[in-house]
């Protein structure tokens, strides 16, 4: 994998080939940052990477500069990973070894963008309840931005707070707000 933009562009992050993960593509990266810099100034936003993985979004939110970045993955040989090249990049990122449903029930914190990148096997519920817990109770910002990455085969479209999706071959990145009626 590799850092696409920022302070970090071209960076070669090797993860172990042990790790159950499934990293965001640069395709789909490259797009989402695209969207995300038209409308956030990501200097001055927190973030939030739930499923984190191997960390690849939060490293590409470090590299544009993004001040406060936190971390959540279940798989403890994630986080440590996750810790470790934080720590080499001197990048601002937290990483939490937490079931996320966990997580966020026990958060206190709010951010202007939350990014998930759940398994693609989730079930449809499960996801839906996800983004639901996350625009209901404040764990997003006023105005700030839930980026689901899902496999084409789920629809979210009904969920309150839906604005837009974009498709990049079998992964979809669907887009919610919260709004002041939330």
């Amino acid at each position: 994998m590799r850092i696409i933009s920022g302070k970090y562009k071209g960076k070669r992050i090797i993860a172990p080939k042990k790790l159950p993960v499934r990293p965001t593509t640069d395709r789909v990266k490259e797009s989402l940052f695209n969207i995300l810099n038209n409308h956030f100034n990501l200097e001055s936003c927190r973030v939030l990477d739930l499923f984190a993985g191997t960390g690849n979004i939060s490293y590409e939110f470090a590299s544009r500069g993004t001040p406060d970045i936190v971390s959540v993955d279940a798989h403890g040989a994630c986080v440590r990973f996750i810790a470790k090249t934080a720590s080499l990049l001197q990048a601002p990122i937290q990483a939490i070894r937490q079931p996320v449903m966990a997580f966020l029930k026990r958060n206190t914190s709010s951010y202007d963008i939350v990014f998930a990148d759940p398994p693609y096997d989730i079930a449809e519920e499960e996801l839906k309840e996800l983004a639901l817990w996350i625009l209901d109770r404040n764990v997003l910002n006023e105005g700030g931005w839930l980026v689901i990455e899902h496999s084409k085969h789920l629809k979210l479209e009904a969920i309150p707070g839906f604005m837009e999706q974009r498709r990049y071959g079998s992964s979809v990145l669907s887009i919610f707000t919260r709004t002041k009626s939330q």
